[in-house]
């Protein structure tokens, strides 16, 4: 099932950040990550990725660094401690908005 965009929009860092909890990956394979993942549910355009990953930098839930991979350099992304303190509140703050809205909705 695919979700609207409007579903979507506060949910986008917090999936960022999800995907990049155990391992630091390029924009490319996070967007592949989020995809395998989501089975392909969650489709995220670069030109929608990159805005993200930049406000989570300057928010300094990611840090960033080049590396050569097969002779081409690659800009992976990391996520800082400040990163994983904000992902673990907002894995807290999802579960008990979506047992809520779920109560409201019929759903339990």
């Amino acid at each position: 099932m695919k979700y609207s965009k409007e579903l979507l929009k506060g949910s986008t860092g917090t999936l960022v950040l999800s995907v990049l909890e155990n391992q630091d990956l390029y924009g490319y394979r996070i967007i592949t990550e989020l995809e395998i993942r989501s089975e392909n549910a969650f489709e995220m355009s670069e030109g929608t990725l990159y805005p993200i990953l930049h406000a989570l930098e300057k928010e300094k839930l990611l840090e960033s660094y080049w590396k050569e991979v097969d002779g081409r350099n690659r800009k992976y992304y990391h996520i800082t401690k400040r990163g994983k303190k904000e992902l673990t509140a907002k894995k807290e703050e999802w579960k008990s908005f979506s047992t809520n809205v779920n109560k409201v909705l019929g759903c339990i």
